[in-house]
């Protein structure tokens, strides 16, 4: 369960090289996190064999839901019932016009689209959009996949991947020619979530339950849980959780699920669970995807999981600023809970910054600083850029401060250090 480094890519014992002079740290810290090969422990992508279901260009990438409330904070005259009946390429065309051509595109999402056109050496002169689309169109999906890998310097992602979704489950079903660089994860949300409704979609794929919490319904959950996890291959299992989360939960049948199903499955497979906390589902729900917001969660809750779960590996990203101190407090106390990433709100570079330096101080090297939580292919190219640059300031300045001690601080020091970080397999 535990995370580990690469074994090919393992450098020479730091001691045997020599130590840096302290003017030559910084640069040196940066050139290894900008030069590694990473892996991307949450996305939402998918294997370029999942056809249907690859988002990638630039009209995905102008109508992501983080555009679409912009253009809505832009255009306050603009009805969300008007926008959702243009077409793609005319809401995309409308985002474009009032985002990047009508004011200068400085926020972090339209900012992340400029970047994705210039590493792919696209001219995103405000009139050239015609031109942009016309070379997207070009490219096909298999060779734009390993473009863009290559360019964002990721060698492997980890998918989110749901049995229940009415396209993506039948392709499981069928099977496919798997590409090595994308890694199943079971998505738990649409098998959980609101109980008893996903009853009939279990039962409609052979799954005994019942619509209360039988012994015949938790026997049934975690048969479904294991037979996708083989099926998939999975390499842990996945929920994101609402603000109001608790545990324990008397009230709550997924309180329930969770200890009765989803963590002794986790256990007897050696899968580490992910916890993703912190949402408020559909706040302003005529806007879709793009209205939902952010709300503070219990640690509390992580603090009960983690102690009476102690040979269960959790996987934690809050989305409130806000609980991150105690997140990484918590995460002091007990070694199965790992932070991970700045999810979603948190995913721009001052809080990158921030969250770095705070866990750095708090947790030395035992957490994962970002994932891109990408859902269009195109942005790891951008998540990534724009990430990099930052851990390796924070990084940089850590090791001056151990190099101004007498720590003597090597090259070979620094790489270790980084694959233990961002070279990671789950």
């Amino acid at each position: 369960m535990s995370l580990r480094s690469a074994p090919r890519r393992r450098k020479a014992a730091p001691a045997l090289e020599r130590a840096l002079r302290p003017a030559q740290v910084p640069a040196a810290v940066r050139t290894a996190i900008d030069a590694l090969p990473v892996v991307d422990v949450h996305t939402h992508l998918f294997d370029p064999a999942m056809g249907p279901l690859v988002l990638w260009g630039i009209d995905e990438l102008l109508t992501y839901h983080y555009l679409v409330a912009e253009v809505h904070r832009a255009r306050p005259d603009l009805e969300p019932a008007r926008f959702w009946a243009l077409s793609k390429p005319q809401q995309a065309d409308l985002i474009w016009d009032e985002l990047f051509v009508r004011r200068s595109p400085v926020s972090e999402a339209c900012r992340g689209v400029l970047t994705v056109l210039n590493r792919l050496g696209l001219d995103p002169a405000p009139r050239r959009l015609p031109a942009i689309r016309a070379w997207f169109a070009r490219q096909d999906v298999r060779g734009y996949t390993d473009l863009v890998l290559r360019l964002a310097r990721v060698r492997r992602v980890y998918m989110t991947n749901d049995p229940l979704d009415p396209v993506e489950g039948p392709m499981w079903q069928r099977g496919f020619e798997r590409d090595p660089r994308f890694r199943a994860v079971l998505r738990l949300d649409s098998a959980l979530a609101n109980w008893p409704a996903p009853a009939p979609r279990l039962a409609a794929l052979g799954y005994a339950v019942d619509e209360g919490l039988t012994g015949r319904t938790v026997a049934g959950l975690r048969r479904y849980l294991a037979d996708w996890v083989r099926r998939m291959d999975a390499r842990y299992m996945a929920i994101s959780l609402t603000d109001q989360f608790r545990y324990p939960n008397l009230d709550s049948p997924l309180s329930d699920l969770l200890a009765k199903a989803v963590i002794p499955t986790a256990r007897d497979l050696g899968l580490p669970v992910a916890l993703m906390i912190g949402v408020r589902r559909q706040v302003n729900p005529a806007l879709r995807l793009a209205g939902d917001s952010v709300g503070r969660c219990d640690v509390g809750s992580l603090e009960r999981l983690a102690t009476g779960f102690p040979d269960v590996r959790f996987l934690v990203t809050l989305l409130s600023r806000e609980n991150q101190h105690e997140l990484c407090v918590t995460a002091r106390k007990y070694g199965n809970l790992l932070p991970f990433g700045c999810w979603w709100f948190l995913n721009n570079p001052s809080l990158i910054a921030e969250l770095t330096r705070m866990r750095t101080e708090l947790l030395g090297l035992s957490y994962v600083p970002q994932h891109s939580d990408c859902r269009v292919l195109d942005q790891l190219l951008y998540k990534w850029e724009h990430s990099r640059p930052i851990i390796g300031d924070v990084l940089a300045e850590k090791y001056a401060s151990l190099a101004a001690t007498g720590w003597p601080v090597s090259r070979a020091q620094i790489e270790r250090d980084a694959h233990r970080l961002l070279d990671v397999e789950l």
